[in-house]
């Protein structure tokens, strides 16, 4: 692997043979650089509005074999659409692609004796959607006073028909790594990107050169093994789409490797050799507002009614899991720890909880913390569960248990 900063040879050239150089607002490279920088965004590069043929066969590829089934709405045609940057802008002649980096430094859990869990880092902070939107809009402000009224412009961020990290690899941003996450020198894969879509033909940056090399530290590193290959993702192994996208129960194989993650997973990026050499933000959008934004009470997740999750997670990423979600993962979680406070709080939220996804999670919790010792707990459970599915789940667990393995030994150490 080669951390010094490489480049090709040659610019992208673009495809807009029908509209031609200087029809248009004109703007130049470095009036772009300076008002990204001045709006905030720390990074940014400029490239073509051509169609990303080369990503298109692979996004076919991707949904074909099955790697996104979990995303329903992500179809053949969809691969389509996402790769042709004029489903968005019709006119677009350039994009400029930015990122925001949100590394604020090595942070570890407090030992305070409290059972907690872990999120994402990227969702610590406020939304990164609203923070990227505010200064690209600040961004686009700037550009068009600089253009004039001629300049049409839309921005993008996470949401809309475009790839984020193809786009902003083309445009020099970083290089996409082996965990298909995009690379920036000094800010490894620590980034929020967005994107403005201008009808302005712009300078293109060049694109990086740089590479993996053969370090294969994040495939090695991934719990389910979800980099299937290096550069490939089956997204209904990694964690952050079970923990965040997927609804309902998440697979059985899967549940142990969760550990003490409950929103997101970032092992692929901390084991990653750029993280060593990434520098730290101090930026204020993305710090916790309270340990419970970084690493949140376990047993609080489990117990927590509506208008907690809201108070506590309100204007953050989190919310997308909502919060049937976070306490299922919760369950899951303290089944992780190996701790006998975990048992008292999942007994109730077995016969309590309003959401039968936590009750049947909590079910697999405590089988796994008490392992044969729970099944009259379990076959209680199961005879009162008034749903369909918890209720497949509480007797399936029931049915482990009575196997040879799982009489022999609880499924983990309880701790004091």
């Amino acid at each position: 692997m080669n951390g010094e900063l490489q480049r090709s040879d040659a610019a992208p050239v673009p495809e807009r043979a029908q509209h031609g150089r200087g029809r248009g607002p004109r703007l130049e490279r470095a009036e772009v650089h300076a008002a990204a920088q001045a709006a905030g965004l720390a990074l940014a590069g400029i490239t073509t509005a051509q169609i990303l043929e080369r990503e298109r066969a692979y996004l076919l590829d991707h949904v074909r074999r099955g790697m996104l089934s979990g995303f329903d709405w992500y179809t053949e045609e969809r691969a389509h659409e996402v790769t042709d940057p004029r489903t968005l802008l019709p006119d677009v002649r350039s994009i400029i692609s930015v990122g925001v980096p949100y590394w604020s430094g090595a942070v570890v859990p407090p030992d305070d004796g409290v059972l907690r869990g872990r999120i994402a880092r990227y969702a610590w902070g406020n939304d990164y959607h609203r923070i990227l939107r505010r200064r690209m809009r600040a961004l686009t402000e700037r550009l068009q006073a600089q253009a004039g009224p001629a300049l049409q412009v839309r921005t993008v961020v996470d949401t809309a028909r475009i790839l984020d990290r193809a786009t902003a690899a083309r445009a020099g941003v970083g290089w996409t790594g082996k965990n298909s996450m995009l690379l920036a020198p000094r800010h490894g894969s620590w980034l929020m990107l967005g994107e403005v879509l201008l009808n302005a033909d712009l300078p293109p940056d060049l694109p990086l050169t740089n590479d993996c090399g053969r370090c294969t530290r994040c495939l090695t590193a991934c719990p389910t093994q979800a980099i299937v290959e290096p550069y490939r993702v089956d997204a209904n192994r990694c964690l952050s789409y079970l923990t965040i996208e997927h609804q309902g129960s998440i697979p059985r194989q899967f549940r142990a490797p969760l550990g003490d993650r409950v929103f997101g997973c970032d092992i692929c990026q901390e084991v990653c050799p750029y993280t060593a050499a990434a520098r730290e933000s101090r930026d204020a959008d993305f710090a916790p507002r309270t340990l419970m934004n970084a690493f949140p009470a376990l047993i609080d997740l489990l117990q927590m009614r509506e208008e907690q999750f809201r108070a506590w997670y309100s204007g953050t990423p989190v919310t997308r899991t909502k919060r049937a979600g976070l306490a299922r993962n919760a369950a899951l979680a303290l089944g992780n720890s190996g701790d006998a406070r975990a048992i008292d709080p999942l007994r109730r939220a077995l016969f309590t909880h309003d959401e039968a996804v936590v009750r049947s999670h909590a079910g697999w919790a405590l089988a796994r913390l008490v392992g044969w010792d729970a099944r009259v707990t379990l076959q209680r459970a199961a005879a009162s569960e008034p749903n369909a599915e918890a209720q497949r789940e509480l007797r399936a667990e029931l049915e482990l248990l009575d196997t040879p393995q799982a009489t022999a030994a609880p499924f983990a150490q309880v701790g004091g």
